[in-house]
């Protein structure tokens, strides 16, 4: 007979962060009245926590409005936050498992208006070209340039994707487009590099808690070695992999 064990909260700090996350889920001003509607809290319980959340600069209330937005001391938590675990650093232990349970090449793909750069690569131990090494942008047509097609919303870098699906054919748009939104489903694209022969990779992206894109994950190997599905053992690892990493960052799907 198993027992399960239950995780023992306060309920009183969980009410007050879900006051918090209404807040933020939101993204305008919201009065007494909407707060409570979303709450179902009675009017006196709910002025006491708006009223401590208010003392500790977690939220604003705005003197003229009366409407409540989040406070200036989340803003500084986050920054201090931020600043302690860069995305590099983050994602580095979780590379190590990554090389030492599948044995392949795995890098760090971030946006810039160029397209995905590379800014950080862990090698498996046998090595393998890949065509790329840190510094280099790679290409739409790569699986990174896939899972940034299909998760990123910055302007800048759909100007970059312009520009590159100008050098496709109509079929290779075609294609393109349904690999695309089929990224879109499963947060997977496999692809047969174009840096190099032989030579082939997946990506998955890695989100934060607005459901932006912060970077990819790419594994890279021989051809052979390489998962095209995400049903595959390895791609399933991978995805769990980026999964924590952007819970991390406040990903909730």
């Amino acid at each position: 007979m198993t027992t399960e064990t239950k995780t023992i909260g306060i309920q009183s700090l969980q009410i007050g962060l879900n006051i918090l996350e209404i807040l933020a889920m939101e993204k305008e001003p919201l009065k007494f009245t909407d707060i409570q509607n979303l709450t179902s809290m009675t009017k006196s319980n709910l002025y006491k926590y708006l009223s401590t959340l208010s003392q500790f600069g977690l939220i604003y209330r705005n003197p003229h409005t009366n409407a409540y937005t989040l406070g200036h001391k989340l803003v500084q938590l986050g920054n201090v936050a931020l600043g302690q675990s860069s995305l590099i650093e983050v994602v580095i232990p979780y590379f190590k498992k990554i090389t030492e349970k599948t044995n392949l090449t795995v890098l760090l793909a971030v946006p810039t208006k160029k397209g995905p750069l590379i800014s950080y690569i862990l090698s498996a131990d046998y090595g393998i070209n890949i065509g790329a090494q840190m510094g280099t942008h790679l290409p739409l047509s790569s699986s990174t340039g896939v899972v940034f097609s299909a998760f990123e919303k910055d302007i800048l870098m759909k100007e970059w994707e312009e520009k590159e699906l100008s050098k496709f054919n109509e079929s290779e748009l075609q294609e393109f487009q349904g690999e695309k939104e089929k990224t879109r489903g499963v947060f997977f694209a496999s692809k047969t590099e174009p840096l190099i022969k032989h030579v082939s990779s997946f990506s998955v992206p890695i989100l934060n808690f607005n459901h932006e894109l912060m970077g990819a994950i790419t594994i890279v190997g021989i051809t052979e070695t390489v998962p095209k599905s995400a049903d595959h053992l390895t791609g399933q690892y991978v995805l769990i992999v980026a999964k924590e990493i952007s819970e991390y960052f406040g990903f909730r799907k």
